[in-house]
């Protein structure tokens, strides 16, 4: 209701509007799914069984209102695609609280915001519970997103930060011929060296995105 009288008001994006919304998210209940089940398999698969439906009706129920609150911000002229702290924001929900988390809707709502380091946060935080193969997949989507929207600062800063994050984690930057593509891919776009990626025509077909959102 608060976005449709932001919407029926025609009242401007600015500092008051974007905490009165914050402050909104903010009191969105957090309902965190166990992540182990006990001795009593019965009992605690019913509770959570409970746990997950609540969880997916909070999820549900705080996205649609962000997801409200950017196209408001978009059609009142902040940027095409809405405010970029507002998508920061959804993109955190959906990792943190969903409870069938889609990285790639969080990755979508990232690279439409504004903090690339936060991005780096979430990826290397990823990068520490995913399946094996996951994680080059995960980075390589946040660049070629990055690049889709012509945004090649944020997607070298993505890069960079990463590195940095996972070195202090004592994690791993994957060593995978898709993360080596991506590697010669920033350089080649800002040397426009475009025969390089000839060689990595295998690492492009792995990940659709590539082509996907280059069309875009």
């Amino acid at each position: 209701m608060f976005v449709d009288t932001l919407v029926n008001g025609a009242l401007a994006y600015n500092e008051e509007t974007f905490d009165r919304i914050r402050k909104i998210y903010e009191a969105f209940p957090r309902i965190h799914v166990p992540h182990f089940l006990g001795d009593d398999y019965d009992d605690d698969g019913q509770k959570l069984s409970e746990a997950i439906s609540a969880a997916k009706v909070r999820s549900e129920s705080c996205s649609s209102f962000l997801r409200a609150a950017i196209r408001w911000s978009a059609e009142i002229g902040t940027s095409r695609n809405g405010s970029p702290e507002l998508h920061v924001m959804l993109a955190e929900y959906i990792y943190s609280e969903s409870p069938e988390t889609d990285m790639t809707k969080v990755s979508s709502h990232f690279v439409r915001g504004n903090d690339p380091k936060k991005f780096a946060s979430m990826l290397a935080n990823f990068m520490g519970k995913c399946y094996p193969g996951e994680d080059d997949t995960a980075i390589a989507r946040g660049v070629i997103m990055y690049l889709s929207q012509g945004n090649l600062r944020d997607a070298n800063l993505l890069m960079d930060e990463l590195k940095e994050q996972l070195k202090s984690t004592n994690l791993d930057f994957p060593k995978t011929d898709l993360i080596q593509f991506i590697k010669y891919l920033l350089p080649t776009l800002e040397r426009d060296a475009y025969p390089l990626l000839g060689h990595y025509g295998r690492s492009i077909r792995q990940v659709q995105i590539v082509t996907l959102y280059l069309r875009r």
